[in-house]
């Protein structure tokens, strides 16, 4: 679906290649999914021609807590040196300021220039709402920028952060979901399934409130949009946030493409997670042009650490996602498959889906469908 967007879809020869992924479990039950999805790597059929090694590599508030450093500089410089992709589990959030620490995802995001988070949702059908849409969230500005003061003023506390929305981020990320939705109605094309029979991009804003930023963020995507002829396919539409939300749980069918800045990308995400049962399905990636790491929408669930029932899905999709950006979308595929006949079958699943199994079980059922 995806990795045309980079324009580097590999040939398949009977040559192998080796392909080294950074594993960084962070914290909780990702100590448990990741791994799933080093197993589904090393379980891809030989008709792929791929071979992996991995590298174990730290970050998360439980390393901050023990070290002072949520994300070791000898992480970031792994992933650039020695890695071709990376899958990224989860990361505890604490919920008051911890003088010194910074969420290590974001930090990532910033230092390895992976500018997109793109996290599909699609139904599997017969189950549950029917979905078919891709989140293209833009990953390095917005509020997220973390630029905050607290002052006072007539002795009360005010607090202030700083929204940036600039035209070289929106004009990344907009390329990227215009990009997207072009391969996406490719597939179609090919016999690929989906609900949509063309494409179309809905960005999303508040431009109504917040003229200038979010202003600024649609005025640039449509002129992108505009200016260029090899978009005329794709049906141009817009959405304020807070309709974009009421929409998408009314109407979830109508969407295809859906480009946001940072904020409302974060929070219609794991929204779209409930319309498809649970955010242990729904998987991400973030893109830069030149890397990917794949990463599950789910958080650190430290209420079933250790239990041994967190769903892998998400995990594993994610594997897949970070195969479709590395240019490898017919192995992609096969997890795909095998993991929307699993969900399918509707019979070996986590506690999360309303079911009994554990996470290795939903591992090697998945694995034998390959």
């Amino acid at each position: 679906m995806l990795s045309a967007v980079r324009n580097n879809v590999r040939s398949y020869s009977t040559a192998v290649k080796t392909l080294k992924i950074g594993l960084i479990p962070g914290d909780g039950i990702g100590r448990e999914v990741i791994p799933a999805g080093k197993q589904i790597l090393e379980a891809l059929p030989a008709e792929h021609g791929l071979k992996f090694e991995f590298q174990n590599l730290d970050a998360g508030f439980e390393l901050f807590k023990k070290t002072g450093v949520a994300l070791p500089d000898a992480t970031v410089e792994a992933l650039k040196q020695n890695c071709d992709g990376a899958l990224f589990g989860a990361v505890s959030s604490p919920t008051t300021k911890v003088e010194g620490y910074s969420s290590p995802i974001v930090a990532l995001r910033k230092k390895m220039g992976l500018y997109a988070n793109v996290r599909p949702v699609k139904s599997v059908e017969g189950i549950g709402r029917p979905v078919d849409m891709v989140i293209v969230r833009e990953n390095t500005e917005d509020l997220y920028i973390k630029e905050e003061r607290v002052y006072e003023k007539d002795g009360q506390k005010i607090a202030e952060a700083i929204k940036r929305i600039s035209e070289n981020a929106t004009n990344k990320i907009g390329k990227m979901a215009l990009e997207i939705a072009l391969q996406r109605q490719a597939v179609r094309e090919l016999g690929g399934t989906s609900l949509h029979s063309k494409p179309s991009l809905t960005v999303t804003h508040k431009s109504n409130v917040l003229a200038l930023s979010d202003g600024l963020f649609r005025e640039t995507i449509k002129k992108l949009y505009d200016s260029n002829s090899k978009y005329a396919s794709i049906e141009y539409k817009e959405q304020i946030v807070d309709s974009m939300v009421y929409r998408m749980f009314r109407e979830p069918e109508i969407f295809d493409v859906v480009v946001a800045p940072n904020l409302y990308g974060d929070i219609l995400s794991d929204g779209a997670a409930a319309l498809v049962g649970s955010l242990g399905v729904v998987p991400s990636a973030n893109v830069g042009d030149d890397f990917a790491i794949g990463e599950p929408c789910h958080g650190s669930a430290p209420d079933i650490e250790g239990k041994g029932i967190s769903n892998p899905v998400a995990t594993i999709r994610s594997t897949a996602l970070m195969l479709e950006f590395m240019g490898y979308p017919k192995a992609a595929a096969q997890i795909y498959a095998a993991v929307d006949s699993n969900l399918a079958e509707d019979k070996i699943k986590t506690p999360d889906l309303n079911g009994k199994s554990t996470t290795q079980e939903v591992v090697d059922d998945i694995i034998r469908r390959f």
